[in-house]
């Protein structure tokens, strides 16, 4: 099946029972680069439009409310092989809003040679702060209640104590030299800057990997993106076009 997405023609696949969208750019460039988008498909859909527009493949699975727990990172590998298969290029940028940042750094971390860069929003990058509230933002009991159960852990110790972290998986990156950039609003009151892009900033500049943070003054966790998207679009054609 197939429609239409921002003018380009979007298909609709199934990879083991999980629906996902694949949208062919009008002029795709060489070698067929792609951008990943952990989540939410249809958030700031300006960015979409201008990697498109540029000759971008997008891409997105529906993997559920998972929280990239081991079960939905499986799917995850099922649909890169996938796409690999359409011809795809191997290296496929990575786009992380909110919660996406779980998805997209615990696959990244375990396949770095296979991604180009990443850019996260205002990303979740310990899931202690969010869902989990174990900071200054406030959580939330349903979804950290959801959380313990996707990853299968015993208790709630088990969670705090968990080494799979965003902020904890960043030396695979670093040493496959995978560029990132975070675009963050300073007042976010829901997933707290502190807690986590300066966190995994922090510690990947340590490990020896590259990251730029373009903070937004008194932005809060919403909207998404920035006005407008070239900069985040030229980040993302500096690092995969060499691999095109």
């Amino acid at each position: 099946m197939t429609d239409d997405h921002l003018g380009c023609v979007r298909h609709h696949v199934t990879i083991h029972g999980r629906p996902g969208y694949v949208v062919e750019p009008a002029v795709p460039l060489p070698g067929r680069p792609w951008a990943w988008k952990a989540e939410f498909f249809d958030c700031y859909s300006e960015l979409d439009a201008a990697l498109l527009a540029a000759g971008y493949h997008l891409a997105y699975l529906r993997v559920g409310n998972t929280f990239g727990a081991p079960a939905a990172l499986a799917h995850w590998d099922r649909f890169y092989d996938e796409l690999i298969s359409m011809g795809l290029s191997p290296r496929p940028a990575l786009i992380a809003h909110s919660r996406g940042g779980l998805y997209a750094y615990r696959w990244a971390a375990a396949h770095a040679r296979h991604v180009s860069c990443i850019y996260a929003d205002n990303p979740v990058c310990d899931f202690r702060s969010w869902p989990g509230g174990m900071g200054s933002g406030p959580g939330s009991p349903d979804d950290w209640s959801l959380l313990l159960h996707c990853y299968g852990f015993v208790d709630e110790n088990a969670a705090m104590t968990f080494a799979g972290q965003p902020i904890d998986l960043l030396q695979p990156l670093a040493d496959a030299q995978v560029p990132l950039l975070h675009r963050i609003g300073d007042a976010d009151e829901i997933v707290p800057v502190a807690e986590n892009t300066l966190v995994l900033a922090e510690r990947y500049r340590a490990c020896g990997g590259s990251i730029d943070v373009i903070t937004c003054p008194g932005g809060k966790h919403h909207p998404h993106g920035l006005p407008d998207p070239a900069p985040i679009v030229a980040f993302i054609r500096q690092n995969t076009e060499p691999w095109s």
